[in-house]
């Protein structure tokens, strides 16, 4: 008689157990009972609210970036980054002007206005290989930002990167409505997108000194 009273003890808690996690499961999604929070995006993404923030007051997309810049100084982009600096939001665009020269842009996030140009004389191997990374390219900064942006969210930032790499490639950051950043890498040829490896994701911040 004890067993089975042992063993009947034992089912009920078991029940009363999984009705407990089940309720968690149910009502723990946040106040007000409202639906589950959103599973995170499949990828190599990282939640980021204060880039969250930055996407969304940016009225410039990383193309029209691209473009304005382009009306200043003709020559072909081979960087822009939506950043917070002292003018307050901006994109900054690396161009390999017509003229040969590189020229660092900064853009107002939200007209597109140049608020400052500077020239940067090439002195060492990192604009070298940048120039002859271009120079192969058929595919442009603008372009890989349109693919990326329409699948893959809000686009922050694009590189043609060639220092980490036996073949350059275009390094694209994006963020998403849920605020989870992803890195992309696209061919410099053909512009296929594919995502970073979950290791080489975030290698320039986790590798700075």
């Amino acid at each position: 008689m004890k067993r089975h009273l042992v063993i009947a003890t034992a089912a009920a808690a078991a029940v009363l157990a999984v009705g407990t996690v089940t309720a968690v499961a149910v009502g723990g999604s946040g106040s007000g009972g409202g639906a589950p929070a959103a599973a995170p995006a499949a990828g190599n993404g990282r939640q980021d609210t204060e880039d969250l923030r930055e996407a969304r007051a940016a009225r410039v997309t990383a193309p029209q970036a691209a473009a304005a810049a382009l009306k200043a100084v003709p020559g072909r982009v081979s960087g822009l980054d939506l950043d917070r600096d002292r003018p307050g939001l901006v994109w900054d665009v690396d161009v390999l002007g017509k003229d040969g020269r590189w020229h660092e842009i900064t853009l107002d996030a939200r007209t597109a206005r140049v608020l400052d140009q500077s020239t940067d004389e090439e002195n060492d191997d990192d604009h070298g290989r940048g120039r002859a990374a271009l120079d192969t390219a058929r595919t442009d900064a603008a372009g890989i930002a349109r693919t990326a942006a329409a699948g893959h969210g809000t686009v922050t930032s694009v590189e043609l990167d060639d220092d980490h790499r036996a073949q350059a490639v275009w390094e694209v950051e994006t963020i998403t409505k849920d605020g989870m950043e992803h890195k992309l890498l696209a061919d410099p040829r053909t512009g296929a997108l594919r995502t970073a490896p979950t290791h080489d994701a975030y290698d320039d911040e986790d590798g700075d000194d």
